[in-house]
């Protein structure tokens, strides 16, 4: 992604619940996942969740973004910023808020600066998502999208209503997951000793509808001994990874267009975020975390 390109702005990390979702290093040391593929066919690749209910932490975390790497040959030279990601549990569904600002230099001497600002609610049952996104660059408003989805039972796709930019419908497909609902299959798959999951997956940052994934899971690793912050005290976690891919993919596309490289915990709290956004990545590496309130 050259710098002008940039300025549309950073999709969300799906879920993060997150996220928020992107790191084409992805993770690292032993039991990390490989590069992923093309999609294969959704319908092929939809294990059912596992039968254990995870307890997912309200909670509050703060990352630093720093420029990880950059290819030969971008024009990006440096990349810094913020994000703030706050997951609470609204009893029916989950709310979950999403800020990240990241400045970006190119060697021309060029600096963008761009924001987004994502909230959604999700349904427990993961079947219905209220979204909102809002984007700048250099202050000035590029992008707004919101909409409400709704998935049928059983799977069998469903359909996006969005309001902004315009009124407009679409169809989800087969398959389809909502960011919660991934975020807890996936730490199920894991915790299964499964290593992928291939579905669509929709979060309301494009107008495109929802988009093919390929996540590709470590090992389940115990709790750490010394855990950086009490809520990680006694969780379990995966490294992931998890790769998007443009509709060109069914095409024989291998290239993913975004990638995040993650860990979570299980319960929800993810750390050691890589960004991929082409042409270069960022390191997300968390600066706080605290627990929230619940309200039930």
């Amino acid at each position: 992604m050259r710098l002008r390109d940039f300025l549309a702005g950073p999709r969300s990390l799906p879920a993060l619940a997150l996220l928020a979702a992107l790191g084409a290093a992805g993770p690292s040391g032993p039991g990390a996942a490989q590069a992923p593929a093309a999609p294969a066919r959704p319908e092929a690749a939809r294990p059912e969740p596992g039968k254990a209910v995870l307890e997912m932490a309200p909670h509050r975390a703060a990352y630093r973004l720093t420029l990880d790497r950059a290819r030969q040959g971008s024009e990006v030279i440096q990349a810094e910023g913020a994000m703030l990601f706050e997951v609470m549990d609204a009893c029916d569904g989950w709310t979950t808020r999403q800020r990240l600002q990241l400045v970006v230099a190119d060697r021309a001497g060029q600096t963008v600066e761009t924001a987004s600002d994502y909230s959604t609610w999700e349904s427990k049952d993961g079947r219905r998502l209220r979204f909102t996104l809002t984007q700048t660059a250099q202050g000035a408003v590029t992008q707004r999208i919101s909409g409400e989805a709704e998935l049928e039972p059983g799977g069998k796709g469903g359909t996006v209503t969005y309001e902004a930019p315009s009124a407009s419908r679409a169809s989800l497909p087969p398959g389809t997951l909502l960011p919660m609902a991934h975020t807890i299959r996936t730490l199920e798959m894991a915790r299964a000793g499964q290593r992928m999951l291939v579905t669509p997956l929709f979060d309301g940052t494009s107008e495109e509808g929802a988009q093919d994934s390929t996540t590709l899971l470590s090992a389940w690793t115990p709790a750490p001994a010394e855990p950086r912050f009490p809520l990680m005290a006694g969780q379990a976690s995966a490294r992931m990874r998890i790769a998007f891919f443009g509709k060109d993919a069914a095409a024989g596309a291998s290239a993913p267009e975004y990638e995040v490289g993650l860990r979570y915990y299980a319960n929800g709290v993810a750390d050691e975020m890589k960004m991929d956004f082409g042409d270069f990545a960022v390191d997300a590496a968390m600066q706080s975390l605290e627990p929230l309130p619940g309200h039930c």
